[in-house]
């Protein structure tokens, strides 16, 4: 029998160990849940780790979180610490690209109007509090797809990617002008 939590522990931020992770999920997809519990664990440094796991497992797989969806956006808004917060904000990235850009029926499917305007309040709250350069950058790319379909996201998006434009990092820019080219 597989004990989660050592293998969780055992994982490390390398591509290698994080990938081996994913394809023990995949192998094993009965620890989905099991998972997603320990990425609840929000104060707990395990869900850092067992969040890793779960964006190369969404990397790797997408379709394999997809019954699991309203569990997922319940754990978005609770996760706080920067190492876990990354891998939130890719997920959402993930699942965007497949449903705007990729067309992916699968996920335009499972990804519901309800799911799609969660993503949205999360990445303005990623992309408007005190976080790192990636996770507002992943939040850019899914608030500009977002406002494919949503009319008013693309004027929000705007408004804050210029008045935060010169307090940004250099990656911040880069993203900003990138999206804000798109846009206009």
């Amino acid at each position: 029998m597989i004990n989660l939590e050592t293998e969780i522990k055992s994982t490390n931020h390398s591509r290698e160990k994080r990938n081996q992770f994913a394809n023990l999920i995949l192998q094993n997809p009965e620890l989905l849940l099991q998972l997603l519990r320990i990425c609840a664990q929000v104060d707990n440094g395990i869900s850092c780790k067992a969040s890793w796991g779960l964006e190369f497992l969404c990397k790797n797989n997408l379709k394999t979180i997809l019954p699991h969806l309203d569990q997922l956006m319940l754990l978005f808004p609770t996760v706080y610490q920067h190492p876990a917060v990354r891998p939130m904000a890719k997920i959402c990235e993930y699942l965007v690209l497949e449903y705007y850009k990729n067309k992916s029926e699968i996920i335009q499917k499972y990804l519901t109007l309800s799911h799609r305007e969660h993503i949205t309040e999360y990445c303005f709250d990623w992309l408007l509090t005190d976080q790192k350069v990636a996770v507002k950058a992943y939040s850019m790319t899914s608030l500009y797809l977002l406002g494919t379909e949503f009319d008013w996201i693309h004027p929000e998006l705007k408004t804050i990617l210029e008045n935060n434009y010169s307090t940004g990092s250099a990656a911040y820019k880069a993203r900003s002008r990138m999206i804000l080219s798109k846009i206009r």
